[in-house]
């Protein structure tokens, strides 16, 4: 059973629910049912929540995989951390603008990192149990 890495989903979880709502809150408000009604704030909290969707979902299928392939709990856990302080780091510089800032630049960063990282030790363990007789 992947401990750790159902630990980080429930996390992200969470977090998804805390993205998902400031949207729906405000589509509500304004009255608009589906996209962003032209509305620049709108757009902005939609994307902060599809940004989560694109990349996290991959990043815990890698991180469970790993952890059900052997890999030390450890590893998968400051993975799943960084990844966690990646989503927040990223959510809250894209909250407070459209344009560059630190969170939003090191959230992706730290994103690309564990999705990069978990990759490339995805490949390289299965090469390894693919070769051992």
């Amino acid at each position: 059973m992947p401990v750790v890495t159902l630990l980080v989903a429930g996390l992200h979880g969470l977090l998804l629910l805390s993205l998902s709502l400031p949207v729906v809150l405000m589509r509500r408000g304004r009255r608009v049912g589906l996209g962003d009604g032209g509305d620049p704030q709108l757009l902005r909290r939609i994307r902060i929540h599809a940004n989560f969707i694109e990349n996290v979902p991959f990043a815990l299928i890698v991180l469970a995989l790993l952890e059900l392939s052997g890999l030390e709990r450890s590893w998968v856990a400051v993975l799943g951390g960084m990844l966690l302080i990646a989503r927040l780091l990223h959510a809250l510089g894209l909250s407070r603008s459209s344009g560059y800032s630190f969170g939003r630049f090191t959230g992706t960063v730290l994103t690309w990192t564990v999705i990069g990282t978990g990759s490339i030790l995805a490949i390289v363990r299965s090469i390894a149990m693919l070769t051992v007789h």
